[in-house]
């Protein structure tokens, strides 16, 4: 992770360079502005990485150039096999994105769908609470 981190911050530094060099030359509004929030969007992904690298305390086998790649292995997380959800999320994103072109009210009804299965999403693998004590 050090090395991610360090990547995305010389990323964000190279942006912000040329970010001044294109308003000295051309000073187009509208790549200043793509350019300088692309050098924000690499400064929050480095200062992300770099939190969690701190966070973690340990050094990452990716982070040791003498690790073997057994190092590695283990559990990297619990990934649904078998979940329906992302389908509904990216339907409605989409009716969502459909409505700032048609109108409003299409937008509403996206975003409301959207939340939804956002919560259906997120809450797929939790057990209700018992009420019966045996």
């Amino acid at each position: 992770m050090k090395t991610n981190w360090r990547l995305f911050a010389g990323l964000a530094i190279f942006y912000v360079i040329m970010t001044i060099i294109y308003w000295q030359v051309n000073g187009e509004a509208v790549g200043i502005t793509a350019m300088l929030l692309s050098s924000f969007l690499a400064a929050m992904v480095g200062f992300y990485v770099w939190f969690t690298q701190r966070r973690i305390g340990t050094t990452l086998p990716e982070d040791n150039s003498t690790a073997e790649i057994a190092d590695g292995a283990g559990e990297l997380g619990f990934y649904s096999p078998h979940s329906w959800w992302p389908l509904p999320v990216a339907l409605s994103m989409c009716v969502a994105g459909t409505g700032l072109l048609i109108g409003w009210w299409l937008t509403l009804i996206g975003i409301s769908v959207l939340v939804i299965s956002i919560i259906g999403m997120v809450t797929e693998y939790e057990k209700p609470l018992s009420t019966s004590s045996h």
